[in-house]
């Protein structure tokens, strides 16, 4: 569990980077779209990361097994497409509520595992599902009177559905057996493949696709993000999460924007001076402490022995 903890940490790291690399490009390039640069990011950031993943372990790619291009392609799909509609759908709602709605995969696999599977979630199981919710909620700032579904919030639901997918996907008991660094490869290729041809529908010229990287701060901030939050990530994420249940998985990653909501303190300050943009620090509130905190209390009961079945002699 705490290597998947640490998974999430480098994925939180994206969120302020992708925020200053979209604030990079955007002065780069004004003529383009939001769908441009999400289908770009996606392409370059998965594209290089699987090359690189190729290289390491082109031992283990030569061997590729069939079930491991199956279960690679299957994460492609539903994580790839999830993550182009969280990203498109983030330019027409909050970032607060594209946090909040993402989370939503805590309650899908459940809710899948007993409607599907029928295997009820354990009432430890169940407060944990209530903690994230409430903090993530909190976190959010998410008013209910004020909440409606438009374009965003529609996407980033689509996208926690996706990613659903995703996670159940990878604990599906077909692939138990399946080698991390080979598939990771596949799914990391997968994924630059599908995103492709998006970024060439969208593109304003031909140029763009280098333009859009004109600067040493655009290559810094993918280069973090291909290193950190892909490679790193989504290797920890294969290689560590068949030993949770999905269920489990899903809630410690709901610790994602606790760790973003730190980051963000002080890392956009500094992006700002390297990069010239606009680019605040947010401040320690009330609501940040309150929401991390019922968060953190919900992956620490999730590790914990307390609310499980007395263990018999």
């Amino acid at each position: 569990m705490r290597m998947l903890v640490f998974c999430t940490a480098l994925w939180s790291l994206s969120f302020p980077v992708m925020k200053a690399l979209a604030l990079t490009q955007q002065a780069l390039l004004p003529q383009s779209g939001s769908w441009f640069f999400t289908a770009l990011s996606v392409t370059y950031r998965f594209g290089v990361a699987g090359l690189l993943l190729w290289l390491l372990c082109w031992r283990q790619v030569r061997t590729l097994r069939r079930l491991e291009v199956e279960q690679g392609v299957l994460l492609a799909l539903f994580g790839g497409v999830g993550i182009l509609f969280q990203m498109d759908g983030l330019v027409y709602t909050p970032a607060s509520t594209s946090a909040f709605l993402t989370q939503g995969y805590c309650v899908f696999i459940p809710l899948w595992l007993a409607v599907g599977h029928r295997q009820w979630p354990s009432r430890k199981t169940l407060w944990c599902i209530a903690l994230v919710v409430a903090g993530v909620a909190v976190l959010a700032g998410i008013n209910l009177h004020s909440f409606h579904l438009g374009r965003g919030e529609i996407e980033t639901l689509l996208a926690s559905l996706l990613f659903t997918g995703q996670i159940l996907g990878l604990n599906h008991p077909r692939y138990a057996t399946n080698r991390p660094l080979p598939l990771t490869t596949v799914m990391l290729l997968g994924t630059a493949v599908l995103s492709a041809p998006l970024a060439c529908a969208t593109a304003p010229s031909a140029a763009a696709w280098l333009s859009a990287y004109a600067s040493p701060a655009a290559c810094g901030f993918l280069a973090v993000i291909i290193v950190f939050c892909t490679l790193g990530a989504f290797i920890l994420m294969n290689l560590w999460q068949r030993h949770v249940t999905a269920t489990e998985a899903g809630l410690i990653y709901c610790a994602e924007p606790v760790f973003a909501s730190l980051l963000a303190l002080f890392l956009p300050g500094i992006f700002s001076v390297w990069a010239a943009i606009h680019y605040a620090n947010e401040s320690v509130t009330a609501r940040l402490l309150l929401g991390g905190g019922l968060i953190t209390a919900a992956n620490i009961l999730l590790q914990s022995r307390w609310l499980e079945p007395a263990r018999q002699p």
